[in-house]
């Protein structure tokens, strides 16, 4: 019996009610992540000879087991598939990317005379408060400085905030009220805070605060003293312009006290786009903007933008709005609109209505001109992804590079560094490090490389591309161990014009210029040729090279000041930790320092301190 058909022959035993399964590899690893409302109907579709894409065959042709879960409603198989994807990261369950960081007004609220304080990843705890995201170019933190000194609240740290006795210029300056040494009271401050925060909670909040500090302008007037008067009244005009470029677009249907976002997607020719509008307190403040690639696909389009949604709320938590208001049909998001409900409380409705259509083709056009303004510019992951697809003839695109760079300092302390790239973007958690063996001839790139990539291959789970920092002779090197070890996984090495050896040397060529060297191709592709892959394959280049040299110089520090510091009797291995991690000058050179400049230098203790100093002057004793 073919392997399908043992699978077929599981799907068909499988239950009809709603759940979630798990597609697994010859290694067990999960690959894919589905839904469904009936397991069995789902699950069968893959095995038996129903029409499928391209993306699902592929997928399909790898599987050799699967599991399932039993969920007792569709909402919650939307929650488990979010929590499952998550967990395994399958493969061929399409990531969203986000083109943007946002940033965020964080106001914590459990600390004494809380600040303003510009955040781009806010915190998600108890009594902190957040508004925004909001859009960029909207000057957000100059806002938030004019707040600050305009009501007097705190600037500083809280370190710093509790270690002052006296205060501060910017008091003397009128630009902070001094709480650090309660020249004013919590409730007056709160007032003060409350105010600021008043700005960004609505058109008619933020006309109060404006009227509070005409107050305060007026006040400084009839005291004479004009200049501060003079500085409230700029930051009258800035706030009051801040708010005429942020709230131009009013939300006529939305009620002013609702936070609400707004969905809506761009189905192109090659990729999704969606975008994300964020209506806060009735006003149109800031928007986001996701993409994916149409061709991997593996669900129904409506299901995979409604999981991830619901994927981006399961995120945000506490940042979840009051209402979600959707571009599908009421029918289409009842069991997202359910499951939203349960992972942060918030409302989900459909925007195809008169109340909310007009919203939805404003945030559909966003996503329209989002798609096209990244292709005009070549700016899409894809399209670099896509063509090294091509260049190296694999079936499907490559998701997962790996790139590799060896530092090494006249023969010791050889290191070699792994970074990792997913869909285009580095993926620091799964950066490596590998001390490579000191070899008595010294310098030897081709063994250390053949070193750092066996010892890779043994922990299996491979990239789908490997990316040499180097040319022919480097990449014929890696090859050879693949071969060696009966592993079929393409290599390809990044190497400027002058690195390149063999038939690939010409005089024409420009000795500066970028190159992919392709095993079996006669010359090297020119990378310039494609500015998408150009620019994820040089920053990973370039980014090997920081990360491998970063180990490499603490362990030659390491290796040649151990030496003498494990001769000093008296000091333990935290102590010569904490004088590595602050050495940056010779022994010759300490000498100078006395036994209290060591002490303070360090952060050691004076027993440490002499018997460093005297380990230093001990042959001017002799």
């Amino acid at each position: 019996m073919k392997k399908t058909d043992e699978l077929l022959e599981k799907a068909n035993s499988l239950p009809q009610g709603p759940g979630c399964y798990l597609m697994k590899d010859k290694n067990g690893r999960v690959i894919y992540v589905g839904k469904a409302k009936r397991l069995k109907a789902r699950v069968a579709t893959y095995f038996n000879n129903s029409v499928k894409g391209y993306k699902t065959d592929y997928m399909v042709s790898h599987v050799v087991d699967f599991d399932f879960f039993i969920t007792r409603s569709d909402a919650e198989s939307f929650i488990l598939e979010n929590n499952l994807i998550k967990e395994h990261a399958p493969k061929y369950n399409i990531r969203l990317r986000d083109d943007k960081s946002y940033p965020y007004l964080q106001v914590n609220t459990t600390e004494p005379f809380p600040r303003l304080e510009y955040v781009r990843r806010p915190k998600k705890a108890k009594g902190v408060k957040l508004f925004g995201p909001y859009p960029p170019g909207s000057n957000i933190s100059m806002i938030l400085r004019i707040l600050t000194k305009s009501f007097g609240l705190r600037d500083c740290s809280l370190t710093e905030f509790r270690s002052r006795k006296t205060p501060c210029l910017l008091h003397q300056m009128k630009q902070c009220s001094a709480p650090c040494v309660q020249l004013i009271t919590p409730e007056a401050y709160s007032d003060e805070l409350d105010a600021a925060m008043g700005f960004f909670q609505g058109s008619g909040r933020a006309r109060r605060t404006l009227q509070r500090l005409q107050e305060k302008m007026q006040a400084y007037a009839e005291a004479e003293e004009f200049e501060m008067a003079g500085v409230i009244r700029d930051h009258i005009l800035l706030l009051d312009e801040f708010l005429h470029k942020s709230y131009d677009q009013k939300v006529e249907s939305i009620q002013s006290d609702k936070n609400v976002d707004v969905w809506s997607y761009w189905n192109g020719n090659e990729e999704v786009d969606l975008s994300l509008y964020l209506i806060r307190g009735g006003l149109l403040l800031g928007q986001k903007n996701f993409h994916f690639v149409k061709g991997e696909l593996i669900e129904e389009l409506s299901d995979e933008i409604l999981q991830k949604v619901l994927a981006y709320y399961a995120d945000q938590e506490d940042l979840t709005p009051d209402l979600v208001v959707l571009d599908f049909q009421e029918e289409e998001i009842k069991d997202v609109a359910e499951a939203l409900k349960l992972v942060g409380d918030a409302r989900a409705v459909s925007g195809h209505s008169k109340t909310y259509y007009p919203l939805i083709e404003m945030c559909r056009k966003h996503a329209e001109e989002s798609q096209r303004i990244r292709i005009a510019n070549a700016d899409s992951v894809y399209l670099g992804l896509n063509k090294l697809k091509e260049l190296l003839n694999l079936r499907e695109r490559p998701r997962i590079l790996e790139c590799y760079d060896i530092a090494i300092w006249q023969g010791l302390s050889p290191t070699a560094s792994q970074v990792v790239y997913e869909e285009g973007k580095a993926s620091k958690k799964k950066y490596r490090y590998y001390h490579l063996e000191t070899r008595p001839e010294g310098n030897n790139d081709f063994a250390m490389m053949r070193e750092v990539i066996t010892r890779r291959l043994d922990n299996g789970d491979l990239p789908d591309v490997l990316v040499i920092d180097g040319g022919v002779a480097q990449v014929n090197t890696v090859t050879a161990v693949l071969a060696e070890l009966k592993i079929d996984l393409p290599v390809v090495g990044i190497a400027k014009s002058r690195e390149i050896s063999g038939s690939f040397q010409s005089r024409e060529i420009d000795r500066t210029e970028e190159r992919l060297v392709i095993p079996g191709r006669t010359n090297p592709y020119i990378l310039t040729k494609c500015p998408p892959l150009f620019k994820i394959i040089v920053s990973m280049r370039d980014e090997a090279h920081r990360f491998s040299r970063k180990l490499h110089h603490k362990a030659e520090s390491k290796r040649v000041l151990s030496t003498w510091l494990d001769e000093i009797k008296g000091l333990g291995e935290d102590t010569k930790r904490k004088i590595l991690t602050q050495l940056s000058m010779t022994r010759d050179e300490l000498k100078v320092y006395t036994v209290n400049d060591l002490m303070n230098y360090f952060g050691i203790k004076a027993p440490q301190a002499k018997a460093l100093w005297m380990h230093l002057h001990e042959e001017e004793a002799q």
